[in-house]
Parts: C-alpha cells; sequence; structure tokens
C-alpha cells in the first residue's frame, strides 16, 4: 500500500520553481559525483533552469508530474512526452519517459512506481511505443524498467558539459502487467 504521507500529482505552469528546484537537487544527487564540477553546472544550468521548466510545461506534447512528501516538499518528478531520442527509423507516433527521479532520502517507499505510473498512464494514452534513456552504469533502473517491459534496443552518447555518456535505448512495444508486486 502507499505512504499516505506522499502525493503524486500533475504540474502545472506555476511549479515551474519547484520543477528547477528538483531536478537540480535530484540529478545532483544521482550523478553529481560523476563528473567534473563545470560538466554537472553546465548541464544544470541548462535542463533545470525555470524557463526551461516553464517551457515543457508549456508543450502540449509533454507532461511532468511532482511527488510531495507531507508538509509540501517536493521530492520526486517524472517528465514524459513524444520521443527526442536517436532512434533509427523511429515510429511517428513514439513516446518517452524522459526523466524520473526521486530525492535519495526518499527512495525505497515506492514513490518511482508512482510516479512512472502516472507517466506510462498518459504516454500509453498518446503515444506508441514508449522509449526511455538510461545510464549505461544504472543498473537499478535497467532492471526496474525490464520488471516494466522494456528491452534494450540500442545506445547512443549523451552530453554533459563536455563528458559524454554512454546511454541505453530501452523500448516497450505494447502495455505490459507489471510482475512488480504492488
Amino acid at each position: 500500500m502507499f505512504d499516505s504521507r506522499f502525493t503524486v500529482r500533475r504540474a502545472t505552469d506555476k511549479d515551474a520553481a519547484e520543477l528547477a528546484g528538483i531536478g537540480e537537487i535530484t540529478f545532483m544527487q544521482t550523478f553529481g559525483h560523476l563528473y567534473p564540477p563545470a560538466d554537472a553546472a553546465a548541464y544544470v544550468a541548462s535542463a533545470y533552469t525555470e524557463r526551461a521548466c516553464r517551457e515543457k510545461l508549456a508543450d502540449s506534447r509533454m507532461a511532468h508530474w511532482l511527488a510531495h512528501a507531507e508538509g509540501g516538499t517536493a521530492v520526486g518528478f517524472a517528465l514524459a512526452g513524444y520521443c527526442k531520442l536517436p532512434v533509427p527509423n523511429i515510429e511517428p507516433a513514439a513516446g518517452e519517459l524522459r526523466q524520473l527521479y526521486v530525492r535519495a532520502e526518499y527512495q525505497k517507499q515506492r514513490l518511482g512506481t508512482l510516479l512512472f505510473d502516472a507517466a506510462v498512464d498518459w504516454l500509453e494514452a498518446r503515444y506508441a511505443p514508449i522509449y526511455v534513456g538510461v545510464w549505461s552504469e544504472n543498473h537499478g533502473a535497467q532492471r526496474f524498467y525490464g520488471r516494466h517491459g522494456f528491452v534494450k534496443v540500442g545506445e547512443y552518447g549523451f552530453p554533459v558539459g563536455k563528458t559524454v555518456d554512454r546511454e541505453f535505448i530501452l523500448k516497450r512495444s505494447s502495455r505490459t502487467v507489471s510482475t512488480v508486486k504492488r
């Protein structure tokens, strides 16, 4: 059962600053140690600004969700939309789970699954198939997506400043019943 101390809701244009903040926090917690400080700072300065979040929120082809802890603190988010991954011969209606992050201290409380479910339900009503990009060394995320029917179909380089990460492209062709115990 879901812990009632948390809520997950669709983000609105009024949430741009909050999304920018939780995006920066979770990116740095998850990946900040992997990059030279200048590379991490350059990525955060382009990806997690209030303006960048506002632009994504205004695009009807995309949607954000926020997870909040009791008291209103943002502790995670998801972003879904049309697929921008470099997939050869990509299907015209392909969608992508673009980001899914939960603050380190709130992980292992099913928030990632709740954000995932909200984003994928929205995606499946609009797009098919669904893709996700995952860092090649993020084995936990790869296992999570595998349990939800995603399989590796490619690779690409993802730039973070001057650093280029090896990313896997995973695909889920149709709605798959999760083997994760609810």
